[in-house]
C-alpha cells in the first residue's frame, strides 16, 4: 500500500527536514501548474517517469522548462536502450502516485529500490524545489539540499543530471 501525504510528512519531520505545503486544485501538467506563479515561490519541476526495453526505471526531476530529448537521454543516464515513458501501473507499483503527482516524494514508496533517481543541476542549485507530496492537490516547498537527503534516507542515490541548454 503506498504511503500517504501524511507519511511523508511525518518522514521528512524524522528527519528534520522543514517544509511548506499549499493546497489547490488538482494539476496534471506543467501548464496546469504554471498558473499558480506567484503565490508558490522557488524551483519548479517536472517529472519524467521513464523505462527501457530492460525494464530498468528511472525517474528524473528536471526544472520545468527543461527540454529532455527523450531519443537520446539514454545515454546520458545510462539506460540499456533508448527510454518510453512507464506506464501507469508500473508508477503506481513502483512510486505509489497517479500520472499527474509523480514527483522525488514518490521514491519513498519505491523500497525494492528499482527507480534510479536523476536531479536536474539548474535544480540541484536552487535554493527550493517544489514538488507534488504524493498528490496532485497540493504542492510542498522543501530546500533542495533537503529534497537530496530524503532521497539518500529513501535509499535512493542522487544523480546531478546536467542537460544541454
Amino acid at each position: 500500500m503506498p504511503k500517504t501525504p501524511d507519511e511523508l510528512f511525518r518522514f521528512l519531520q524524522s528527519l528534520g527536514i522543514e517544509t511548506k505545503t499549499t493546497e489547490h486544485p488538482p494539476l496534471f501538467t506543467v501548464a496546469d501548474s504554471q498558473a499558480l506563479r506567484g503565490t508558490i515561490s522557488g524551483a519548479h519541476t517536472k517529472n519524467l517517469f521513464l523505462k527501457d526495453k530492460k525494464d530498468n526505471f528511472f525517474l528524473l526531476t528536471v526544472e520545468e522548462e527543461a527540454v529532455v530529448d527523450l531519443k537520446s537521454i539514454h545515454h546520458v543516464i545510462g539506460a540499456a536502450s533508448r527510454v518510453s515513458f512507464g506506464k501507469p501501473e508500473a508508477l503506481m507499483e513502483l512510486l505509489g502516485v497517479i500520472p499527474g503527482a509523480v514527483s522525488a516524494f514518490g521514491l519513498i514508496n519505491d523500497e525494492a529500490h528499482r527507480v534510479r533517481f536523476f536531479l536536474d543541476a539548474t535544480l540541484a542549485e536552487s535554493e527550493t524545489v517544489n514538488c507534488h507530496p504524493l498528490s496532485n492537490e497540493a504542492t510542498t516547498t522543501i530546500r533542495s539540499a533537503d529534497l537530496q537527503r530524503f532521497a539518500e534516507a529513501t535509499g535512493h542515490p542522487v544523480t546531478i543530471l546536467k542537460l544541454d541548454s
